[in-house]
Formats: structure tokens, sequence, C-alpha cells
């Protein structure tokens, strides 16, 4: 199991780069194994990533392997011991996600896939130094009842059931960032209600995944 799910953390590692959601050696990426949990390190090419360098964390701060875990550790380790139903965290330095999070900007109801992150916004977390226990704070308040946020002047958050769902997750809010973006260099955006915006996060929560007509 620990191997399978090592080769799958340095897949999702290298499929986030292939999509254009990430760059080089930022971002991070994390799975639940048993009682505690499996994190990329630091400072090595996702190209070069092989089972035995992902780290091994406990839900306690220890960490197991030959190295360190990436600085981000911390809001992975806290977002998985306080939301059990997550099984895997995504954080990635998506462009256009990255580029609202640096006007600090959250994402509103602008478009029904809003509702993937489970609310009627993509909230953005206040700024924080990286790697730091305010970060870590700042994410866990905005995921409260949500899958995925923006870091203020940093990137985005994305969690869920597992490595695909998270990544899923996290390619769309890249999407949505970037349908925004564009959106607003021509106006701007209509908001659908917040009780529109129930029904269709009902709606998701009944199908268990995206629309067929995306």
């Amino acid at each position: 199991m620990s191997l399978a799910l090592r080769r799958a953390i340095i897949r999702t590692a290298r499929q986030m780069n292939a999509l254009g959601i990430n760059q080089g050696r930022s971002g991070n990426v994390s799975a639940r194994l048993g009682a505690g949990f499996l994190i990329t390190p630091t400072a090595v090419d996702c190209d070069r990533l092989g089972p035995a360098d992902i780290v091994a964390g406990e839900f306690g701060g220890r960490h197991r392997g030959k190295r360190a875990p990436w600085s981000e550790w911390r809001f992975h380790h806290d977002i998985l011991k306080t939301r059990p139903e997550t099984g895997a965290v995504v954080h990635a330095h998506a462009p256009y996600a990255t580029t609202l999070a640096c006007l600090r900007r959250a994402m509103p109801a602008f478009h029904s896939m809003v509702a993937i992150a489970g609310g009627d916004s993509i909230r953005c977390a206040r700024y924080a130094t990286f790697g730091t226990r305010a970060l870590s704070d700042s994410v866990l308040a905005a995921l409260r009842g949500r899958k995925a946020c923006l870091l203020a002047n940093h990137g985005l958050v994305a969690i869920g059931e597992d490595l695909e769902d998270a990544l899923r997750i996290a390619e769309e809010v890249e999407t949505l960032a970037a349908q925004y973006w564009r959106a607003l260099l021509v106006g701007r955006p209509k908001h659908l209600s917040r009780r529109e915006m129930a029904r269709v996060v009902k709606k998701f929560a009944q199908c268990g995944r995206l629309p067929a007509d995306r």
C-alpha cells in the first residue's frame, strides 16, 4: 500500500506540471496513510522523485525518510488531521489562481462550477509567511465548508477524497480562475444567487461527479 501510494503521489505531482497548474519545484502533494500521511519532499524536481524520496509524516509533527518534507507540510498535516473525510491535499502555484491570489481576490459565484469547492465562493485565505502555523490557521479557516481556496500572494490548495479527486478540483479551480480573470477584463460578471448555488452544491453531492455538460 505504501509503495503504491508513494508512486501515486509522484504521478500526481508530475500531472500537476503537465497540466500547467504547477511549475518546477513549486507546489506539493500529500495523501493520508493509516494514522499519518505521505508528502513530497523539499527541493527535488518531480521528474527526479522516486518512492524512497516521499516523506512519511505523523499527526504530531514527526517525519521519517531520507529527505526533509516540503516547507508547507504543516497545513497538509493540519488539513488531514482535522478533516477526516479528506484523503489527499494538492497545493499548486497555478498561474490564473495565483494572479487572483496576488490581488487577494476570492472567486464569487460567477459560474455554477464554483460549487465544486463546496459552496457559493472560493475564498482567499489571508496572507501569512509560507511554512508557518499562521498560514496553516489561515488555510483551515478558508477551507471551512470548502474543498479549495486561494492563498493570498501564493497559490491554491485543493482537497479531495483521494489524489485523483484533489487534482481534479485543483485543475477546475484554475480553469475557473482563468474564466473569471477574462470575464473581469470585459466587465462585471453577474453572480448566481446563494439559493441557486445551494441547489447546485446539492446536485453535485447527489451525483458525486461533475455534470456531463460541463
